[in-house]
């Protein structure tokens, strides 16, 4: 259990120091929907707000995506691709499980806010080790192979 409470960018990897931290940008733009899921005053306000991260969520995988596909050479690019596609289906599984397993039956009113929680969770941990990746790549990009 302890090790849900870990960040997904917190993997042991060396990063470079030179280019801007994109977790720590994207935490700073989720916070506000943290926040605000935190200070909802009910379940019916708090699944309002968890709506609205969910799309901001995928706003940001899909831009952190496309920024990662951008600075990998071919092959890197292939594995990228290759990693995102069975990421999806690996989403779509969890989702399927989430839906399935927090149930009004088993988990009563509070199963609705869960499934959203955990939703967000599963998405929110792809764009930081997306982002995490990014940030070992040089600002400008990588430089071209010599031949």
């Amino acid at each position: 259990m302890l090790a849900l409470g870990l960040p997904a960018g917190a993997a042991l990897a060396i990063d470079n120091p030179d280019r801007p931290d994109p977790v720590a940008e994207f935490a700073t733009r989720a916070g506000d929907f943290e926040t605000r899921i935190a200070g909802a005053g009910t379940d019916r306000d708090a699944l309002a707000v968890y709506a609205q991260y969910e799309q901001f969520l995928d706003r940001e995988l899909n831009l952190a995506y496309t920024a990662l596909v951008r600075q990998g050479r071919d092959s890197r690019r292939q594995d990228l691709v290759r990693s995102q596609k069975s990421w999806l289906v690996f989403r779509d599984a969890e989702l399927r499980f989430i839906a399935n397993n927090w149930t009004p039956q088993d988990f009563g009113s509070s199963s609705v806010t869960s499934r959203a929680a955990y939703r967000a969770a599963l998405i929110r941990g792809r764009v930081e080790a997306l982002l995490g990746y990014l940030r070992s790549y040089p600002p400008g990009g990588l430089a071209a192979p010599a031949h």
